[in-house]
């Protein structure tokens, strides 16, 4: 694992939240260079919760980095109403949804596309697991209005490469560029690289420079912007491998543990998922699973399951490698009839919970924003009544 990536521990998760700057950020947050807070992968994996953050932030309800933690919230509110309908388009985009290819080009999953803000975006992902906000948003512009590339399998792509890759975020983020999810498409130019990213991103005379004007038009027409020559593939790099479950070896075993050995610990047992990495709660004794199910459509980069694992080793040892079925097997077998039935507990995650037997007593995701109902169309909507405030101006974008 690249030594650029965060390290997978709550005392680096805890480091990250107390260097935070909250001003400095609102400052500089959308350069590629500025004070941005590293915690999106603590966030998404659950070593911390956007509540602890708020709290120990003390941020007033109109700071730019309370918009953003609204921001997740907001779309796993999305998540939370419309379910799988996140993984099809929201409603129409500018073009017919045939006008978009289904697999995201090699010269783009190499970073041999010749334009520059595209491939250091690509090779930022493949160094470090992470992607500035505004790097993400041009590169799925040019992904989807460049190349015509249907945002769905840019979403799933970057999502597996991600160490804080969560699919609310990340899928509905795609959408918003893509206007399926947002009233028009989001486009850049090179001038708007070249104020907010160092000089080897810098695009100028590449196939991004084009007018705002430009732009639209291209994202509003079947026509795509042409792929790298072989200039341009002389300095490809190899896509990490992706699989739908880590390699078994060392700690990581396929399989559960004999039921008996925890049956004879009275403690409740706590079920350490890859979305619940977080300190097990006092008194209870933790198996640290991975259910091949939940990663079987959308498989994850080696580099992020060496991070995910890593942390899930510490807390419980061995990291289990299973299917559902053998799950609630073996929760069956260390929950008798005589005992409780918070014997096994595990947080509710979205991204795992429909897979988890019911046999398991789940703690509800922690959240700083109250719900609402029914489902917001729009961020501006749900922050009135989430937080009691007006939004004054978008925060989100960058530009």
């Amino acid at each position: 694992m690249t030594s650029l990536a965060p390290l997978p521990t709550l005392e680096a998760a805890e480091a990250a939240l107390r260097a935070v700057n909250p001003e400095a950020y609102a400052r500089t947050r959308n350069h590629l260079t500025g004070a941005v807070t590293g915690l999106s992968p603590y966030l998404t994996h659950g070593l911390l919760t956007v509540p602890q953050c708020m709290a120990a932030l003390g941020l007033p309800p109109q700071h730019k980095l309370a918009y953003e933690f609204g921001w997740r919230e907001f779309f796993r509110h999305v998540w939370a109403h419309r379910g799988d309908a996140i993984f099809d388009s929201l409603h129409d985009g500018p073009l017919p949804e045939q006008a978009y290819c289904r697999d995201v080009p090699a010269d783009i999953c190499t970073a041999a596309t010749g334009v520059p803000v595209v491939d250091e975006a690509v090779r930022t992902l493949y160094r470090t697991g992470l992607l500035h906000n505004h790097a993400r948003m041009w590169l799925a512009s040019y992904v989807v209005h460049g190349r015509k590339v249907h945002w769905r399998a840019g979403a799933d792509w970057l999502y597996s490469h991600l160490l804080d890759g969560d699919l609310a975020s990340n899928h509905l983020s795609w959408q918003w560029v893509a206007a399926t999810g947002s009233h028009k498409p989001y486009v850049f130019d090179a001038a708007n690289v070249a104020r907010f990213a160092p000089p080897p991103w810098h695009s100028e005379g590449s196939a991004v420079d084009l007018s705002y004007d430009a732009w639209d038009t291209l994202a509003r027409t079947p026509r795509a912007l042409p792929a790298g020559d072989d200039r341009a593939a002389a300095s490809a790099v190899p896509e990490p491998v992706c699989t739908p479950s880590p390699a078994i070896g060392g700690p990581v075993q396929a399989g559960l543990p004999d039921p008996a050995a925890f049956g004879r610990d009275a403690r409740p047992i706590w079920l350490a998922h890859p979305w619940a990495l977080g300190p097990a709660p006092a008194d209870t004794q933790t198996l640290a699973v991975v259910l091949r199910e939940a990663h079987q459509a959308r498989p994850w980069s080696e580099p992020r399951w060496h991070w995910v694992t890593e942390r899930m080793t510490e807390l419980g040892g061995t990291v289990w490698v299973c299917d559902a079925a053998a799950l609630a097997a073996w929760v069956d077998a260390v929950t008798t009839a005589g005992q409780r039935p918070e014997r096994v507990q595990a947080v509710a995650e979205p991204h795992i919970t429909r897979w988890l037997p019911p046999g398991i007593a789940l703690h509800p995701a922690p959240r700083h924003f109250p719900e609402v109902a029914p489902v917001c169309a729009s961020f501006s909507a749900w922050w009135r009544r989430a937080s009691g405030e007006a939004l004054p101006r978008r925060p989100h974008g960058g530009d």
